[in-house]
């Protein structure tokens, strides 16, 4: 058996135990080192050459990629950049990383698989939980939840930490991006019935607020025929006593206190009542 093909379809990195359990004998890997097509990363791990540095590192430093860091690598929607985080075993020996990196030093909720170098989805969740502010901790969770990576009845029947399942009982799967649920959470003290992706005369708007306010998001893929479609959206909706406010990114993460007041003016005029 070929060990570069072995390891390029285990993503670059594995355990040479594992290897040797494929059928990769040992007289093999080691030709495949002497050769340089395959490296030796740590005692008992081996990698390509080209393999991803940042999995490299972790398993050459006995970590694995979690929180924020992996949360990304799954696709689920982070609102900030943040410096690489990974998991150690809460009895793990000293663990040399740059001083830029978090270490999170805890017991899984879900066992780790001893060839992981990225954590899995609920030790994820559960590290976000403890690691980030609340907001963001809760766009990540909604993230999963929307991409029906998890869902809550799953979820429940795991020993969450407290502030773990605490978000748990808040978090919806209904927000289409995290900006949907950024406005959701900086809204609720008005508290108005808030609908994400509400359907309306025939197509999903992002937010309804009350019966008549709607909140619209534009992201990257507003352009071309996706905003014409928008835009003639809005107008019937606006034909038939609806109210339309339309943000983008930047406003809303970079000059949120502008778009809350825009809101707020908005439902002092009674926009959001039927």
């Amino acid at each position: 058996m070929d060990p570069v093909a072995e390891l390029e379809r285990r993503g670059g990195v594995a355990r040479v135990e594992t290897l040797r359990a494929a059928g990769i004998s040992s007289h093999t890997l080691r030709r495949a080192r002497e050769l340089g097509v395959v490296t030796s990363i740590r005692r008992g791990w081996v990698a390509l050459p080209d393999a991803d540095p940042v999995i490299a590192g972790a398993a050459t430093r006995g970590v694995v990629i979690s929180c924020v860091s992996a949360a990304e690598r799954l696709g689920l929607w982070v609102p900030t950049a943040s410096p690489l985080h990974v998991a150690a075993r809460p009895n793990a020996a000293r663990v040399r990383v740059p001083s830029q990196v978090v270490i999170h030093w805890s017991r899984p909720v879900v066992p780790r698989d001893p060839d992981s170098t990225v954590d899995g989805l609920v030790n994820v969740l559960a590290l976000v939980a403890y690691c980030q502010p609340r907001e963001t901790a809760l766009v990540i969770w909604e993230s999963a939840l929307n991409r029906k990576l998890t869902d809550k009845r799953l979820l429940s029947g795991f020993d969450l930490p407290p502030a773990a399942r605490a978000l748990l009982e808040s978090a919806r799967p209904f927000s289409d991006s995290g900006l949907e649920t950024i406005f959701v959470t900086r809204l609720r003290w008005l508290g108005l019935a808030m609908l994400p992706q509400a359907w309306l005369l025939g197509h999903r708007v992002d937010l309804l607020i009350g019966e008549r306010l709607v909140i619209q998001i534009d992201g990257a893929t507003h352009v071309g025929a996706q905003r014409t479609s928008d835009i003639e959206h809005d107008a019937q909706l606006m034909l038939r006593g609806y109210h339309v406010l339309r943000f983008g990114y930047e406003q809303i993460m970079a000059r949120w206190p502008e778009v809350q007041a825009i809101i707020m003016e908005a439902v002092a005029q009674g926009k959001h009542l039927p």
